[in-house]
């Protein structure tokens, strides 16, 4: 339901990874998790929630995709 790519982050990569890097040592494989971009579904009209059987999908091009499924507690 969301789409977005880094050119409409607020800070840039290398200035994230300049400021995480001064406080921790990212090694390879490391993720950051920057947040979301616009278009969460709570502030839809009518509001719109992830439920069981529905996968969430993170996929950075040229790298791959991160799939993982909603399930209940």
């Amino acid at each position: 339901m969301q789409e977005s790519n880094t050119r409409q982050m607020v800070f840039g990569v290398a200035q994230l990874v300049s400021f995480i890097s001064q406080t921790m040592t990212l090694e390879p494989g490391d993720l950051i998790a920057t947040g979301t971009p616009s278009g969460v579904g709570y502030a839809r009209k009518p509001p719109v929630y992830l439920h069981p059987g529905d996968t969430v999908t993170v996929e950075i091009q040229r790298i791959g995709a991160l799939v993982n499924p909603v399930r209940a507690r």
